[in-house]
């Protein structure tokens, strides 16, 4: 999956066996139910962002089972480009990488 690719990037099974995490550097930025009979994916958002896109695509609306202000649930079913499934990903990654401390960062620009 393309999460993967991005470093310093961990999937685990935190919560139950069908619960996929991915993590950077200990912090959850994207999870997947597998047991869903629709693949989606939890991605953390700008909540100004968030807003915006829950507007404009039907595929994109609050966070399933988190905190809705910060979580989209995302189902890349063709409606969006996979592109936008794409940078939203990023984006996801990019905030969680912000928000770790100082040194966190620097070991992950390394």
């Amino acid at each position: 999956m393309y999460c993967l690719k991005k470093p310093m990037v961990t999937e685990e099974f935190p919560f139950d066996e069908a619960t996929l995490v991915f993590k950077v550097m200990g912090k959850m930025f994207a999870l997947t139910g597998l047991d869903a009979p629709e693949f989606k994916v939890n991605l953390k958002c700008d909540p100004e962002r968030s807003i915006e896109l829950r507007e404009q695509y039907e595929s994109i609306i609050a966070g399933f089972h988190m905190n809705k202000k910060h979580w989209n649930t995302v189902s890349p079913d063709g409606s969006i480009s996979n592109e936008l499934f794409k940078e939203l990903i990023d984006h996801s990654y990019d905030l969680v990488v912000k928000g770790l401390p100082k040194k966190l960062r620097d070991q992950l620009n390394n």
